[in-house]
């Protein structure tokens, strides 16, 4: 779909610094980390429950 080239990629990357800043950025990657490790233990949590209803 999209054709970027490793410039094209460090190109964006460096305007997303240059506009969010590194400390930004650092509690943007831990708060999305943590979203997805919600979101991953609540789908290990039902899962159990889905397989036993089957039965």
């Amino acid at each position: 779909m999209f054709n970027l080239g490793p410039w094209e990629i460090i190109a964006i990357l460096l305007v997303v610094v240059l506009i969010f800043g590194g400390k930004k950025l650092r509690s943007l990657g831990s708060d999305i980390g943590a979203g997805i490790k919600g979101f991953k233990k609540s789908v290990k949590e039902d899962e159990p429950n889905d397989q036993n209803n089957n039965l």
